[in-house]
């Protein structure tokens, strides 16, 4: 900020006017040397770690997910085929066609409207019961 002191005229002092002028100039200074200063730092901030990656599984076909179905009748199926719950494991490791790898598949359960929780929760504590830990439950919209 400035003030003219003395006119052209010499009349020392008659009139002040004010110069309300922002000056810039260093505000662009202090951000072009901040600017420097970031892209100088950017590139140190950036860590690379060396991992070595399990190869992907390559499977031809993704597997048939394996539904097991509770009927209002009492009947328990896997897929269109009928078992027993004192057959339930063995089938159920049939469908999923791994050998003794069944256990880690996810089995689906699912359960007609009119099943009794108890009756549904027996076939879902007999699958956990023979080692299937991985139990998914569906549920579908009715009407």
């Amino acid at each position: 900020m400035g003030a003219r002191l003395s006119g052209p005229g010499g009349n020392g002092g008659a009139t002040i006017d004010q110069n309300a002028d922002i000056n810039v100039t260093p505000f662009v200074d202090i951000m072009l040397v901040l600017l420097i200063i970031f892209m100088v730092a950017a590139p140190m901030a950036t860590v690379s770690l060396k991992m070595d990656l399990p190869p992907p599984d390559m499977e031809s076909q993704p597997r048939e997910p394996v539904y097991v179905s509770v009927h209002e009748d009492g009947g328990l199926w896997i897929g269109d085929k009928q078992t027993r719950m004192a057959t339930l494991a063995a089938d159920v490791c049939a469908a999923t066609g791994r050998g003794d790898a069944c256990r880690d598949e996810r089995i689906f359960l699912r359960a007609q409207p009119e099943v009794s929780y108890d009756r549904f929760m027996g076939v879902m504590n007999g699958l956990k019961g023979a080692g299937f830990n991985e139990v998914g439950l569906l549920n579908e919209d009715i009407g």
